[in-house]
């Protein structure tokens, strides 16, 4: 149903998995992925990969287990004018990178702070998907997070990771409702991932998928349908 799974963590993020490059593309060859995003954390979370990892992507094989390998990064916002941790000459060498916040990196301030942080993110011409911005410790204006990303040409993430009960990020399921609602009115499509820290996880998209089942979200812009899709989309930036 799916063909793509684009953000997912090796054993490079430093914590959470033990799993190979190579592991995570068999599981997804398994499950009949056409492509898996490999998007280790950047270096500003702890034990996590240095830029020289980052940079050594670019040379990393497209191929293996018979699918597609995209070699990206999940970005750390870092401050309000949507710093990051990453330099833009790695950057450019890697298929795409996700911004996300998190607790180590940024701190969480008012709506309008939080805000302001992701809409900055996304004018770094990189960056691609604004990660789990359903997190409840981070509260934003969703209309203006929607009206930025379609602006900007960048997806927001319905990430299957927050809405599981076992998640950590609070009851997301209202503000993941709230990003449906927001991008439907404005017809922008979001992504769908698994977020997956190691193979358990690579392709298991339940918990979004119900959640666009129950909202009634528009097939058409679910990118995960359709690999080209997606890569027409990168190319918009």
């Amino acid at each position: 149903m799916f063909e793509f799974d684009p953000h997912t963590h090796s054993i490079a993020s430093g914590h959470a998995s033990s799993s190979t490059i190579t592991d995570m593309a068999k599981k997804a060859a398994s499950v009949h992925l056409k492509m898996l995003g490999i998007t280790d954390h950047g270096p500003a979370t702890f034990c996590a990969g240095r830029p020289s990892y980052f940079r050594s992507l670019a040379f990393a094989p497209k191929r293996r287990s018979g699918i597609n390998i995209s070699y990206g990064v999940e970005l750390n916002i870092l401050g309000p004018d949507g710093s990051t941790d990453l330099a833009i000459d790695i950057l450019r060498n890697l298929d795409y990178a996700i911004a996300s916040m998190h607790p180590q990196n940024f701190k969480p301030g008012t709506a309008q702070y939080n805000t302001d942080a992701y809409i900055n993110t996304m004018k770094n011409p990189y960056v691609k998907i604004i990660g789990h911005c359903d997190d409840t410790k981070y509260p934003v204006d969703y209309e203006a997070l929607a009206k930025a990303a379609k602006e900007y040409h960048v997806l927001l993430e319905i990430n299957n990771s927050s809405l599981s009960p076992d998640g950590y990020r609070g009851d997301t399921k209202a503000n993941a409702v709230c990003i449906l609602d927001c991008c439907r009115r404005h017809r922008h499509p979001v992504i769908l991932s698994s977020d997956s820290h190691g193979t358990g996880h690579i392709g298991d998209f339940q918990y979004a998928l119900s959640l666009i089942e129950e909202t009634g979200f528009p097939k058409e812009l679910v990118l995960n349908y359709s690999l080209a899709a997606f890569q027409a989309f990168l190319k918009m930036k």
